[in-house]
């Protein structure tokens, strides 16, 4: 097979049409529909069904393109550490991170770009549970993740110990207090996210099992929301402590300890096991490791 055609391929499956593959393309579309039938003729097998509307791919052309999209990622993987071999000067490091995971990774991010300003520093927001896969298919250099994956294709390097925290507006009564109990939380407006994940459930299943009542009646989508909406007076928060630290120490928001809340936060850095690590994202985990 090709790479050429293979991104023929992959590009008329993306536009849904072989007219503005060609217009993307920069080529006509004979040309399109000839390494379209090239590609067909060497694999024995039908990739678009032919006279839909758009154009829709057949099964075995489902199959190709997760294959394609990894030998053109590969592809580009391969380009990429040519490029980088000029000492850093020039590259692309690509990262993906969730919410909070980014908070573990900018000081040495700020440091990297110090360092190799050259460098562009891609950072790309998702869930947590598609990192993995994305850095095993080469889309990403690294990923920062605050679980261990479970595919034996993967290693998990930790790069932060952290936990959650409860955190109040300064003039707040609790904020006079250096420690609580789960009891004394009972009356408070927590303002919580909105988005589903096992610390969340953990904190619901602290205030169950000591039988104390947790008001959730402002639930947030970001983070970012949640701290402005404390700082603001508008209720009290449990938060991973990296995400509000710069806040706390600036005396933007008070921390106060529960006893009884010991949820510890690991941030991990996945990359793909075995496989050399392109210099840029070599250079971000030895900066890691020595902070």
């Amino acid at each position: 097979m090709d790479l050429a055609e293979l991104q023929v391929f992959l590009t008329v499956a993306k536009e849904g049409s072989f007219s503005r593959a060609a217009e993307r393309l920069y080529r006509t579309q004979p040309a399109i529909s000839l390494a379209i039938r090239k590609l067909e003729d060497s694999l024995g097998q039908p990739l678009f069904v032919r006279g839909a509307r758009p154009v829709r791919l057949t099964d075995a052309g489902t199959l190709l393109r997760d294959y394609a999209e990894r030998l053109i990622n590969l592809r580009d993987e391969v380009k990429k550490g040519l490029t980088e071999l000029e000492g850093l000067r020039r590259g692309e490091l690509s990262l993906g991170v969730n919410e909070s995971s980014i908070h573990a990774l900018l000081p040495a991010l700020a440091k990297f770009r110090e360092l190799h300003p050259g460098v562009q520093v891609r950072v790309h927001r998702m869930f947590s549970r598609d990192i993995p896969h994305e850095v095993l298919n080469y889309r990403l250099d690294l990923g920062a993740v605050s679980y261990v994956p479970r595919d034996p294709q993967l290693q998990a390097t930790e790069i932060l110990k952290d936990e959650l925290t409860l955190v109040v507006p300064p003039k707040h009564p609790v904020a006079k207090k250096k420690e609580v109990d789960v009891a004394d939380l009972a009356q408070e407006n927590f303002i919580a996210h909105i988005v589903e994940s096992p610390f969340r459930r953990r904190v619901i299943e602290l205030f169950a099992r000591h039988r104390a009542a947790l008001n959730m009646p402002i639930e947030m989508p970001t983070i970012e929301s949640i701290k402005r909406f404390v700082q603001m007076g508008m209720g009290v928060a449990i938060v991973p402590r990296m995400c509000v630290q710069w806040e706390i120490e600036h005396g933007w928001m008070k921390e106060v300890k529960v006893r009884q809340l010991n949820i510890p936060r690991h941030v991990y850095l996945v990359s793909r096991r075995g496989a050399r690590l392109p210099h840029a994202a070599a250079e971000l985990m030895r900066i890691l490791r020595g902070e």
